[in-house]
């Protein structure tokens, strides 16, 4: 581990790149731009559009979480809904929108940027951390009131949360098979197709087929067939690789399942794989594309 004196690093500006040298050579090299511009004005106008899409499924309200199928901080850009609808492009947030109203929750970090990026007309303003959706809907739906998902966006324990607030008030949680801002969102960038490397064991500290075994032994130990991976970030260290499909973190999105009798299973596009990746990845797994 090498400490490094805040006296030590050179004068930063936004906009400028920061080197940082140990022992005379240029170890690590960082760029910041802040050039993440949104327009507040069009979100009436997609606010309308998602809440014609909410009439034909016969749902009152839709969530809207910063989130991807990986539950990441760090999420490709076709997975930016919360932005693109809203405006707001902190990592953390969430936008209820209803028929007569919309409300974004955001934690202590975001209260003045959400303010700067949304639009207050469309807008009213709560605390993800304090007052979050599943509370504000149980203090304010009415019996009958019917709330729409992505169950790919929320994690078990939210899906929970909300599933018993509505109950408490007489309403009902509607997963839906497809994402309504999908539907609304013309230009709305691809899955990312980051080619995938191999870590070197170097790095790795041992080989996959050493990892996966000891995955198998603590899936008999707790007695259980399969484990699944849904975080990136797991299935680089499993199967030693690494992507580019996200900003900031060398990850690739995929998923996987770690099966107990040796079977391992693992959905990624191909496309990210060259010849050598996918032939590595097959002795150790078998491939199936993220929608099998």
């Amino acid at each position: 581990m090498v400490a490094v004196a805040y006296s030590d690093l050179p004068r930063y500006r936004p906009g400028n790149p920061i080197s940082i040298h140990f022992h005379g050579r240029s170890a690590v090299k960082m760029f910041q731009t802040f050039d993440d511009v949104t327009d507040p004005s069009l979100a009436a106008v997609r606010i309308a559009e998602l809440r014609a899409q909410m009439a034909t499924i016969g749902a009152d309200g839709f969530l809207v979480p910063r989130a991807d199928e990986h539950q990441g901080e760090y999420v490709a850009p076709g997975a930016e809904r919360l932005k693109w609808l809203t405006g707001f492009s902190g990592s953390a947030g969430a936008a209820l929108v209803l028929a007569d109203q919309a409300v974004i929750f955001v934690d202590g970090r975001y209260t003045f940027q959400v303010r700067e990026q949304t639009d207050g007309k469309v807008f009213a303003y709560d605390d993800l951390t304090k007052n979050p959706p599943s509370a504000w809907l149980k203090a304010n739906a009415t019996a009958g009131f019917r709330l729409a998902i992505d169950p790919w966006l929320h994690t078990v324990r939210e899906t929970r949360n909300l599933r018993k607030a509505l109950s408490d008030v007489g309403g009902e949680l509607l997963e839906l098979d497809t994402n309504p801002i999908d539907n609304i969102w013309p230009d709305q960038p691809s899955p990312p197709l980051g080619q995938v490397s191999i870590h070197d064991q170097r790095y790795a500290g041992k080989l996959a087929t050493a990892k996966l075994a000891e995955m198998v032994k603590a899936l008999e130990q707790a007695r259980v067939t399969h484990t699944v991976l849904t975080d990136p970030s797991s299935i680089a260290w499993t199967f030693n690789i690494r992507g580019s499909d996200v900003p900031h973190t060398p990850l690739a999105l995929a998923f996987a399942i770690i099966g107990a009798d040796g079977v391992h299973r693992l959905f990624i596009d191909k496309r990210k794989l060259s010849m050598t990746v996918e032939a590595y990845l097959t002795q150790l797994c078998d491939l199936y594309p993220p929608s099998h």
